[in-house]
């Protein structure tokens, strides 16, 4: 096994359905592979089991990334490389979350547009918020601010999965890591 003496941060952020823990899945694969410490942190398990309490505004959505990074800090801290797949709309947020990790964050964008994360809605978000049914729903009620500058930008339009994984090991090995 491949022990990193300090682990890095992955922070796959995009719009709701955009393929960040489908691209993170891969990305997991192929660091076990390689011998890395890997945990994935899914946005939909971190609610549940992490914040079931907490709700969706800005200021929840703030307190959620501050928790989640600070997790994130601490188990790379100690070697393992970590894989964060959060929508995380706000840029302050996850401006935020890159100071408290420090060295090792790595913002990967998962570019998609609107009208294909609307046309996969695997969990039905995107139809009931159309209906009304969910107010604050990213992309609909409330704004994605798109990273001004990512270390990593994948496009799930235009790429397949597998590539779009090869792009993020790829960025790994140019800083180190692989």
């Amino acid at each position: 096994m491949r022990q990193l003496e300090r682990g890095f941060v992955l922070w796959f952020t995009g719009l709701p359905a955009s393929g960040k823990t489908t691209i993170a899945s891969i990305v997991r694969g192929e660091l076990l592979s390689l011998g890395h410490r890997v945990e994935l942190l899914d946005g939909d398990d971190l609610r549940k089991k992490l914040d079931p309490e907490i709700g969706f505004s800005p200021e929840d959505r703030a307190i959620h990334i501050r928790r989640v990074a600070y997790v994130s800090e601490l188990l790379a801290r100690n070697g393992v490389a970590v894989l964060v797949c959060l929508v995380s709309p706000y840029i302050h947020t996850r401006a935020a979350a890159r100071e408290l990790i420090g060295d090792g964050f790595i913002e990967v964008y998962v570019k998609c547009s609107l009208e294909t994360c609307i046309g996969r809605d695997p969990k039905g978000l995107y139809k009931r918020a159309l209906a009304g049914e969910i107010p604050n729903m990213t992309g609909i009620g409330d704004p994605y601010e798109e990273p001004p500058d990512p270390e990593v930008v994948v496009d799930t339009d235009e790429e397949t999965a597998e590539e779009n994984a090869r792009s993020v090991i790829a960025k790994l090995g140019e800083l180190g890591y692989t």
